[in-house]
């Protein structure tokens, strides 16, 4: 008997990026704004990270609304439909439900249905996990345009009294949509993790724990409710600041190194740098251990924006070639890390 030959997706050679879009939150949160709640000063943050405000979204508004602006903007960019999308990808670590998927009801919003579609929770390196993977679906030719979303609210998962994560976070959304080209646009993805690092970056609860502690609150009586109020056990974000700031510095200059190898790509052939905005001095170190010309020009939207996460990149890149307008076309290096420990990078043709 013969076996029947199997069909098979026709592969496309080449991809890129074809549209990007934003949101940034109104609200604007300033250093001295957060040193009501932190023994601090405007001048140590400023020197410490490089940040002089962030942008933090209002109550009402949710991830899913802020990543619905953002994709609809890149949309408008790429000049296509959602219609048309043949996935639809979100990185967050910050939609409030463990299901379902902020991706599927972003999708149901947009009109995409039914393309598939799924979070990602990669943290800082999740909107770099996005671009790896939607590549490889275009490649695949599993879809022929992929929407990728990183958006966070770090605000609803920050106690704003602690000092080693929660002033440097902010929230807001960015979309890419990468599709098929005529020529290399998105070079090898370099993407890792190290778990062993995971308590650098975390949070002071599991789900669990916010069960167990609530449970015994209610059974408890008053006492005990004002007790579990004070505790504050809902989950919220810390880090170990010197470990991160280490393994940012020495390790992840390395991974952007290989994926300019990876690429084939030298340093002065780049236009633009596009790093997390996790630390103004970490961006810096990063420029100098890599060599990057003078010519080409660094992100750091921090400044402005603060850490958004998954957001941070596209947030960047967005500003960067909004005052920059003769950058596009030109190769950038973009690369996320953080909580996990993760970490990735491309390089890519700025649209």
């Amino acid at each position: 008997m013969t076996t029947p030959t199997l069909k098979q997706s026709t592969l496309r050679e080449h991809t890129r990026i074809h549209g990007l879009g934003i949101y940034r939150p109104e609200v604007i949160v300033t250093n001295e704004d957060i040193c009501q709640w932190i023994d601090s000063s405007d001048e140590w943050i400023r020197q410490r990270t490089g940040i002089v405000t962030r942008h933090r979204a209002d109550k009402d508004t949710s991830v899913i609304d802020m990543g619905e602006a953002a994709a609809r903007a890149a949309l408008t960019d790429a000049g296509i439909e959602a219609s048309q999308l043949g996935a639809v990808l979100v990185s967050t670590v910050t939609h409030p439900y463990a299901t379902p998927s902020a991706a599927a009801q972003l999708a149901d919003r947009l009109g995409a249905t039914p393309a598939p579609a799924y979070d990602i929770s990669a943290a800082c390196a999740g909107y770099c996990y996005g671009i790896a993977q939607a590549d490889a679906l275009v490649h695949a030719g599993t879809a022929d345009y992929v929407l990728v979303v990183g958006v966070e609210k770090l605000s609803d998962f920050i106690d704003n009294t602690e000092r080693t994560i929660s002033f440097l976070l902010g929230d807001g959304a960015g979309a890419v949509v990468i599709g098929p080209s005529d020529s290399p646009g998105i070079g090898p993805s370099v993407w890792g993790s190290d778990g062993s690092k995971h308590e650098s970056i975390r949070m002071t609860h599991s789900l669990l724990d916010v069960r167990e502690l609530s449970s015994a609150a209610l059974s408890g009586g008053p006492e005990a409710l004002a007790s579990a109020a004070e505790s504050a056990i809902w989950p919220t974000m810390r880090q170990d600041g010197p470990t991160v700031f280490r393994w940012a510095v020495w390790e992840m200059a390395k991974v952007a190194q290989q994926a300019l190898d990876a690429a084939g790509i030298r340093a002065e052939d780049l236009v633009a740098f596009v790093p997390h905005q996790a630390n103004i001095r970490i961006i810096d170190e990063m420029v100098k251990q890599l060599g990057l010309p003078e010519h080409v020009a660094v992100a750091r939207d921090i400044v402005d924006a603060g850490n958004t996460s998954a957001a941070s990149i596209p947030l960047a890149m967005h500003r960067l070639l909004s005052e920059n307008p003769d950058l596009s076309g030109g190769l950038a290096l973009q690369i996320g890390f953080g909580a996990g420990l993760v970490f990735g990078a491309q390089v890519v043709v700025l649209p």
